[in-house]
């Protein structure tokens, strides 16, 4: 199995082993052989935004750390604990290729993804231009607050399933279910897909303008309601801000300001407000940032 590096965001002792951040790792023997490879980061990733560079790494991986055969590729298709890290254009398309070629199948974790929160685009993926084989982990907001997860995949991948006993402590519960399909339709008839396109346009326009006149803000990122600030100390040498960030996460909360905190070296602000987030909600959380960095 190939993970993408900082990529996965599962937490139970089984999914941590796939991660290679070492707040959240589990322990490796759980499953088996795991190769981690290069996190296509267009800020910070060493070979900046070439996809094929990261791609060939795959295929070494492939290459020469394997029988030439794997079993799949799992990674976030917008890295969310990683920093709210697009991946390189064009990369999954030429890693799935890769992936499919030695036997495997191409899975998407659109935990934080799906559903619409990104611009034009209802699912992680898409930004792409690929389809998975499984699409896994879709978002907890699908039940909004409910017990309930979800697996897409082909019939061929699903089929395997039914040679075996499957079981889920919260499987098969119809008030669930019924909540989930209201959260689809909800999402549908009030647009929040355009909603969080719009809203999210005027939240990242608003810390671009915070970029210019901060040197501490070195990368603002982000698609939709899912964004990325990334603190630095210098930034030609991009050199990770992680005391200040920590100082200015205390800040913001004196305010009433909750954001999270991610990246590999916990530098970069996640903001992921709810789908109900407002152009006066932006107003306020930059406002605050503001106040927090001028009396930094």
């Amino acid at each position: 199995m190939i993970s993408l590096r900082n990529g996965y965001h599962g937490r139970s002792s089984n999914t941590m082993s796939l991660r290679a951040l070492n707040t959240w790792k589990g322990a490796p023997i759980l499953l088996g052989e795991i190769h981690h490879v290069l996190n296509p980061d267009t800020y910070c990733g060493v070979l900046g935004s070439d996809a094929k560079s990261y791609a060939k790494d795959v295929q070494d991986h492939i290459d020469y750390g394997t029988s030439g055969k794997v079993s799949g590729f799992i990674s976030e298709t917008i890295q969310g604990v990683g920093g709210a890290v697009e991946l390189a254009p064009g990369y999954l398309k030429l890693v799935y290729d890769i992936v499919r070629k030695a036997g495997g199948v191409c899975i998407a974790d659109e935990l934080q993804t799906g559903f619409g929160l990104k611009v034009s685009h209802y699912w992680g993926f898409e930004t792409q231009g690929v389809i998975p084989d499984i699409v896994t982990n879709l978002p907890w907001a699908l039940g909004n607050g409910l017990p309930l997860g979800a697996v897409v995949t082909t019939p061929e991948i699903a089929s395997v399933l039914a040679q075996k006993t499957q079981f889920s402590t919260y499987g098969g519960i119809p008030v669930c279910s019924a909540g989930g399909l209201a959260v689809l339709r909800v999402i549908d008839k009030e647009k929040r897909q355009v909603h969080c396109t719009d809203v999210g346009c005027h939240l990242l326009a608003r810390l671009r303008d915070l970029q210019q006149r901060y040197e501490i803000i070195g990368d603002v990122r982000g698609r939709g309601l899912m964004v990325g600030v990334e603190l630095v100390t210098d930034r030609n040498e991009k050199t990770h801000a992680k005391a200040e960030t920590a100082v200015l996460f205390e800040k913001l909360r004196e305010l009433g300001v909750l954001v999270g905190k991610g990246g590999l070296h916990g530098n970069v602000f996640r903001i992921k407000p709810p789908l109900c987030f407002t152009k006066d909600d932006a107003d306020f959380l930059v406002d605050a940032l503001d106040y927090s960095m001028s009396k930094l």
